[in-house]
């Protein structure tokens, strides 16, 4: 007998509207010990467990639809809804985006079946086609999420293949997420990019959307964490550092879970706001001694 799939294709036929090539998209097969979850990361990424049967599974890997042909890249909702002059820009860059991301990560066929190196690949193509996109998509928390489990992909890509400057890539994409998940946060106070565009997508993972929580936490977490990077003086930093903390401290509040915010993203939010505080003291503190 055969090993059970990982994936399937789905029966009726995609045609991308750029090149107008049809194939079958690709879907992960749910359950039947495919996916045993692990620990989730402070980054509210969740692990997996490597299955007996199936091997490592890497769910993000199915997330973003890429035509074999051209590679142009998105999610799945706005697979086919190209405005003229996004459709026009996007099919004149077909062969830069084949060349760029072949430069980092060699020769690559979408018609085979998803693994670790296409779902890496499929994220940078998304960012690269979302910034070609108009705001009718809400494109900035669609790069935000894509930076983010594009960072992740390379850094497991890392960790199988060590030496090959995946790690570097890994870094430039953290460096992306640090600076969309700030104006993510601002969209989704404004609605200056449709909600119902993105918010299933949140995630940051796919096992659980955290919504306008997790933005709120990881927002707080990438800057602290990328703090030194991203400023150039302590005022710049003590800013940053009090709006993260007045963020964090509406989030977790009086520190009660419920449904909609579950202990784990109290705690998460209740340490990176005791964090963020004795950065600040230290901080402020050097500031007054000068």
């Amino acid at each position: 007998m055969p090993p059970k799939a990982i994936s399937y294709r789905v029966k009726e036929g995609t045609t991308c509207p750029l090149c107008s090539f049809e194939y079958r998209r690709e879907k992960l097969h749910s359950g039947g010990g495919r996916l045993i979850a692990g620990n989730l990361t402070k980054e509210l990424r969740r692990l997996y467990q490597v299955s007996k049967k199936f091997g490592r599974v890497y769910p993000l890997a199915y997330e973003v639809s890429t035509c074999p042909n051209c590679l142009y890249s998105s999610y799945e909702n706005d697979f086919n809804t190209l405005e003229s002059g996004e459709l026009q820009e996007l099919k004149a860059k077909s062969a830069d985006r084949r060349m760029q991301i072949e430069k980092i990560l060699g020769p690559l066929d979408f018609n085979e079946d998803r693994n670790l190196v296409l779902g890496a690949a499929s994220y940078l193509l998304a960012i690269d086609c979302y910034q070609k996109r108009g705001i009718d998509v809400a494109p900035t928390p669609k790069k935000a999420i894509s930076a983010m489990r594009g960072a992740w992909l390379f850094g497991d890509l890392h960790d199988e293949f060590p030496g090959k400057g995946f790690d570097k890539v890994q870094s430039l994409l953290y460096m992306k997420a640090v600076g969309w998940y700030s104006p993510m946060l601002e969209i989704m106070s404004t609605g200056s990019e449709a909600h119902d565009k993105f918010i299933r997508l949140l995630g940051p993972d796919t096992d659980k959307n955290w919504g306008f929580d997790g933005v709120i936490y990881l927002n707080g977490y990438l800057s602290n964490k990328y703090l030194d990077q991203i400023t150039t003086t302590e005022e710049q930093r003590i800013a940053i550092l009090e709006r993260n903390k007045q963020h964090l401290g509406k989030l977790y509040g009086a520190g009660r879970s419920s449904s909609s915010k579950p202990s784990v993203i109290i705690n998460l939010a209740k340490d990176l706001y005791e964090d963020i505080s004795k950065q600040l003291e230290e901080l402020k503190g050097t500031a007054e001694a000068t």
